[in-house]
């Protein structure tokens, strides 16, 4: 068994010598530039159902508004939600899902 051992370490180098180099790679010319925005690079207007007096905390997600929490003074906060972009504003209670999964201690260490 040990004399086979060098045999199969010789073996392994001539193989990984004997592998062919890979062509000579040239680096990639640099990416055009993206093309202009339409109507211009500020941000279009975007007008916000809430009444007066209510305090307005956005969330952005690629540069976009998608979610307002709307917190009138002395009420309950409610948020208003604009997934898809099109400036059509869905009310919602909270950002809960409605699915509910059950949880229950198995076992706790005191």
């Amino acid at each position: 068994m040990r004399r086979w051992l060098p045999v199969v370490l010789v073996l392994a180098a001539v193989s990984a010598f004997a592998q062919p180099r890979p062509p000579q790679l040239e680096p990639l010319p640099e990416p055009p530039p993206p093309p202009p925005m339409p109507g211009g690079p500020e941000e279009p207007a975007v007008r916000i159902p809430v009444q007066e007096g209510d305090k307005v905390e956005e969330v952005r997600a690629g540069g976009r508004v998608v979610i307002l929490k709307v917190t009138p003074p002395g009420g309950k906060a409610y948020y208003l939600v604009d997934m898809a972009g099109t400036g059509s504003w869905i009310r919602r209670d909270s950002l809960d899902e409605g699915l509910l999964v059950p949880m229950w201690p198995l076992h706790t260490f005191d």
